[in-house]
């Protein structure tokens, strides 16, 4: 399973992290983005160097670098909240890349999540068991806030961006849409939170919280199958978009099994099992593909 598990981080790391901050604002992230691959490189280094200070040493400069991305959060929130009153007092449309509301929620979340993800590598690397947390659960939380976390709230974000300001994407947007894609804006980061606050409450509360990440990311799905992919004309960028939201549907059932298992007792999978469907079907079949089509879209 760590073999898997350091193959699924590493992609995260050094290519879906800086890819997702050029969707995210191409401009105000563009040397973020850039200089991303540095540290990246470190913190995918020490995944394959044994426990120790060497391997210590290289997550904390990721995570100096993850923390750093973090601290833009705020001000993204607080800017956004400014044009927005701005905006509705001109009477005009919040800009493409500063949407407020649940769009920048689900961005923020996705800023901060590599954060954590770091946090955990570093307690990892150390052999320290940060919380009382197994070490081998500390090693699943950094690709969990890395496809998740940071993935998962960024394309939600995008999703209700496109709804939101730019219905030249979504045309044939059925009733209900921009409903739905306010939902999975504040769900999927809401069921994140919920999710890592079960680790320290009980399984039932980590069960809740992926009843709601779940539900959000099956409305991902729903709205990138419907109203994303319906009007792209390149083939390839639908298909990217269409294996997104398909591999969703079976990769979040897995989550909802494992979760009600753990809370229940009910046989379900083991986690070396869910790291090779769940979490390589997230990190390829959503999170790369998702990736992926939304740069083609950008350029497009």
């Amino acid at each position: 399973m760590t073999v898997l598990v350091n193959l699924i981080v590493t992609l995260g790391m050094l290519y879906v992290v800086p890819a997702g901050l050029r969707l995210i604002d191409p401009a105000g992230l563009r040397t973020a983005a850039r200089l991303w691959p540095v540290p990246a490189a470190l913190g995918a280094l020490c995944l394959w160097l044994p426990r120790g200070i060497p391997a210590t040493a290289l997550a904390a400069l990721y995570a100096a670098a993850a923390l750093a991305l973090a601290t833009r959060a705020p001000a993204r929130l607080l800017e956004a909240r400014r044009r927005s009153r701005a905006d509705g007092s001109a009477g005009g449309a919040p800009p493409r890349t500063t949407v407020s509301g649940p769009a920048e929620v689900a961005v923020c979340t996705a800023l901060v999540s590599p954060s954590i993800a770091a946090t955990a590598l570093v307690a990892e690397r150390a052999g320290y068991r940060l919380f009382g947390f197994d070490l081998d659960i500390l090693a699943l939380t950094v690709p969990h806030f890395h496809f998740a976390g940071f993935t998962a709230a960024l394309v939600a974000g995008l999703v209700c961006r496109a709804g939101a300001t730019a219905p030249a994407i979504a045309p044939g947007s059925a009733p209900g849409s921009a409903t739905l894609s306010r939902w999975a804006a504040y769900s999927v980061p809401g069921g994140t939170l919920l999710v890592l606050l079960g680790y320290f409450v009980d399984d039932w509360a980590e069960l809740a919280g992926a009843v709601v990440l779940t539900t959000g990311m099956w409305a991902v799905a729903l709205l990138t199958w419907r109203n994303i992919r319906p009007g792209v004309r390149d083939r390839t960028t639908g298909a990217l978009l269409g294996t997104s939201a398909a591999v969703l549907v079976a990769t979040m059932l897995l989550a909802l099994w494992w979760a009600a298992g753990e809370a229940t007792g009910i046989t379900h999978p083991t986690l070396t099992w869910m790291a090779a469907t769940h979490g390589l079907g997230n990190a390829l079949g959503f999170a790369l593909c998702s990736v992926l089509a939304w740069r083609r879209l950008t350029v497009d």
